[in-house]
């Protein structure tokens, strides 16, 4: 099968687009062929041998956690899916391997649900990653609801836009950072737009927010807390320190039940899925260089195939 992989950790170019064996399923696995995957800002660092304290790599390494496609064969143990279901999914598992930048990705059951029928694939695989991360910060951790005014630090990249569509559909007030060209964008989301290029301490105060959803730390992050008055109410993906002072760090999880949670916000016309670019497969590499510039408005999408 066709495939983006690298063999050592590196920059972008120990990226490699080639043939590679397809994999081999497991009792509780499920071989999707691949109709789009998304990038995640994870996927380089994974490559640059950044997180190799925190998560195992077995060589060669095929990147990519968000998929959407085709159920084409199930492992004798699956019940969820069935052969020909159209799925999406967040598909990590418990090392780095066989991620979703292929013709096919061999996945656990437990990380795929039903694809929203009103998504095209490339706009499902857009989703789930920074989906799911805004959804269980707010929805399970934050406990947010319509008596709250949230502050989104960071809110024009993949999970800030989908973190500030969630808020409003639960019914908070949205106040959102992001950089001049991005206020209008912001506000289209729903936000109160506050751009963080200009001294915006004065703005940021008068948010009066009753939760911070923080997806920068250091400096950032400090604001938020001491606008809280604490940090019970504050959420961060960014540093995992905040556990310390009664804060959340946001690792997210994958969930079949939390997807279909999202699948119903976007069937009511309550989450869009913002695309900046899309990329063919064996153009990944442009797509990571995209990425790592820092200054992606919504996804960067991954088209693998035409199904």
């Amino acid at each position: 099968m066709k495939a983006v992989y690298y063999q050592r950790f590196g920059a972008l170019d120990v990226l490699e687009f080639g043939e590679l064996d397809r994999p081999e399923l497991g009792p509780d696995t499920v071989l999707v062929q691949v109709a789009a995957a998304s990038v995640n800002p994870v996927d380089w660092k994974l490559m640059s041998g950044g997180l190799s304290k925190s998560m195992t790599s077995v060589f060669p390494v095929v990147p990519g956690w968000d998929l959407a496609g085709i159920v084409r064969e199930i492992g004798p143990s699956v019940t969820a899916v069935r052969v020909g279901d159209e799925v999406w999914g967040y598909a990590r598992m418990d090392f780095v391997h066989h991620g979703t930048f292929a013709e096919f990705a061999a996945v656990p059951e437990r990380v795929l649900a039903r694809r929203p029928p009103t998504l095209s694939f490339g706009e499902a695989a857009a989703v789930p990653l920074a989906g799911l991360t805004a959804y269980q910060a707010l929805v399970h951790r934050l406990h947010l609801d319509a008596s709250d005014r949230l502050l989104v630090i960071g809110g024009a990249g993949g999970v800030g836009s989908f973190a500030i569509q969630i808020a409003k559909a639960l019914g908070a007030t949205v106040y959102a950072t992001g950089s001049t060209k991005n206020q209008e964008y912001l506000a289209s989301l729903g936000a109160n737009p506050i751009d963080h290029s200009v001294d915006h301490q004065e703005a940021l105060a008068k948010a009066r927010p009753t939760a911070v959803f923080d997806l920068y730390g250091g400096e950032s992050l400090n604001a938020g807390m001491r606008l809280l008055g604490g940090s019970s109410r504050a959420a961060t993906i960014a540093d995992p320190s905040i556990v310390a002072h009664g804060g959340h760090y946001v690792f997210v999880r994958p969930s079949p039940s939390d997807l279909d949670a999202l699948s119903e916000l976007i069937e009511h016309g309550k989450l869009r899925i913002e695309i900046q670019e899309r990329f063919a497969l064996a153009n990944t590499k442009d797509a990571f260089s995209t990425s790592m510039d820092g200054h992606v408005r919504g996804k960067l999408v991954i088209d693998v195939a035409d199904l």
